[in-house]
């Protein structure tokens, strides 16, 4: 099992991610090898929550021209939306965010 810090890779901080945050829902990019159970059981240790549920979404990296021809591609990742239990405390590293 992989280290909690190399599966939660960094917080999406976006208008529309910012926006859920008031129904207790928090968006991340996680580790592409990452299931979900690992992904809740990650973000119960490091921000001390009770998770209820974790949706996933897999992006693949887009064609890109790298110069002359020479075709290149985005790295693909993977998504994270967490949606807290209704009794969790809130993630405090959002808060001043909003």
């Amino acid at each position: 099992m992989a280290n909690v810090y190399d599966i939660i890779i960094r917080p999406i901080i976006t208008e529309r991610s910012m926006a859920a945050t008031a129904e207790k829902k928090y968006v991340f990019e996680v580790a592409p090898t990452a299931g979900k159970v690992e992904i809740k059981n990650a973000i119960e240790e490091i921000f001390g929550v009770k998770v209820a549920k974790v949706n996933t979404i897999n992006y693949d990296g887009k064609m890109k021209r790298l110069g002359a021809a020479r075709p290149g591609r985005r790295k693909s990742w993977k998504k994270a939306y967490v949606q807290l239990t209704e009794d969790s405390k809130t993630i405090e590293f959002f808060e001043g965010m909003v």
